[in-house]
């Protein structure tokens, strides 16, 4: 998939030194249980790689199309929400690309794609503390629709109106 700055495609096991670099960094994932080192990156990649074979879509590595530079993950992910199988829009940069519009712009492409493809409801799943996401999820178009357990954190539930 391909936005206007964007190139999303699936993860591989060679993008391991990437993801580690960024999973490892506290800012980047202070809004998740903890950080991981990369045994835990290398198991968040195996993640991805099995929902690719079970949904035949996931989470994608986000690279700029200019250059192939990774910079993040931005993508579509089934996700147990109070006991119903959810469609979660999600997006974690590296910090170098914060507030540069990449996560809007290649989470709306998401969207885009799940809405062609007959997906009809669209969440985001985020912390309540965590303002800079909020924002992506309100320039989607998307509500607050109610609080939720995730990963055993509190969550706010935003989905498109």
């Amino acid at each position: 998939m391909q936005t206007d700055r964007l190139i999303l495609r699936r993860l591989t096991e060679a993008d391991i030194d990437f993801m580690a670099e960024m999973l490892a960094d506290a800012e980047v994932m202070r809004y998740y249980p903890s950080t991981l080192d990369r045994s835990g990156a290398e198991k968040w990649i195996a993640r991805q790689l099995a929902r690719y074979e079970k949904c035949r879509f996931g989470p994608m590595l986000a690279l700029l199309r200019d250059t192939d530079e990774p910079i993040g993950q931005i993508g579509l992910a089934i996700q147990t929400v109070d006991g119903v199988d959810e469609t979660e829009v999600g997006y974690i940069l590296h910090k170098r690309f914060w507030g540069k519009g990449y996560a809007t712009e290649g989470a709306r492409a998401c969207v885009e794609s799940a809405r062609r493809l007959g997906m009809e409801r669209i969440i985001a799943l985020i912390r309540p503390e965590n303002g800079p996401s909020m924002r992506v999820a309100h320039r989607l178009g998307m509500e607050f629709e109610k609080m939720a357990r995730f990963a055993n954190l509190p969550h706010n539930v935003m989905v498109q109106k």
